[in-house]
C-alpha cells in the first residue's frame, strides 16, 4: 500500500485562517525586515530552519523566511523572500519581492487595514496587497 500525500488539502488547511500579502518593495530582505521592526515593534528574524529550497533545472535556490511570533498569542508573521538568484517562490507573482503571511489567530480587518498602512508607509515600498489563497498556483511552496 502506497501513502500519498494530498497537497490540495495540506494547503487547504495551512491557509484555512491565514492571511497572505504581497509587497513590491526593492530592498535588501534584511533591511526591509528591520525597517519593519522598527516601524511596528516587531522582532523579525531570519529563521534559517524553516528556509525554503527548491529545485530547479539542477540548481538549488534558497528563499529565506522572516519569523516573528508575536508574545501571549498565537499568532505568527512569516516574511518570505519571493526571489532568489532569478528564480522565483511563487513564479505567478514574479513583480512581488515579499510574501507575507499571518498565520495562528484571527486577525480583525481593522488590525490588518492599520498594519497594511504601516507597511505602505516605509520607504521602498510600492505596492502591497491581499492574496487570496486560490489566485496562488504554487501554495506548496509556502508550507512551512
Amino acid at each position: 500500500m502506497k501513502l500519498k500525500i494530498d497537497n490540495e488539502t495540506l494547503a487547504q488547511e495551512f491557509f484555512e485562517d491565514a492571511i497572505l500579502l504581497g509587497i513590491v518593495a526593492p530592498i535588501k530582505d534584511y533591511q526591509f525586515s528591520w525597517q519593519l521592526n522598527q516601524l511596528l515593534g516587531f522582532n523579525f528574524r531570519v529563521n534559517n530552519d524553516i528556509e525554503i529550497q527548491l529545485k530547479k533545472k539542477q540548481r538549488k535556490y534558497f528563499f529565506s523566511i522572516y519569523e516573528y511570533q508575536v508574545p501571549s498569542t498565537s499568532l505568527t508573521h512569516y516574511l518570505y523572500n519571493n526571489q532568489f538568484d532569478g528564480e522565483y517562490l511563487l513564479p505567478e507573482f514574479k513583480h512581488l519581492d515579499f510574501l507575507w503571511l499571518i498565520k495562528g489567530d484571527v486577525v480583525q480587518a481593522e488590525d490588518l487595514k492599520i498594519l497594511i498602512q504601516a507597511i505602505k508607509s516605509l520607504a521602498g515600498v510600492q505596492l502591497i496587497n491581499e492574496l487570496t489563497s486560490e489566485k496562488i498556483k504554487n501554495k506548496q511552496h509556502l508550507i512551512l
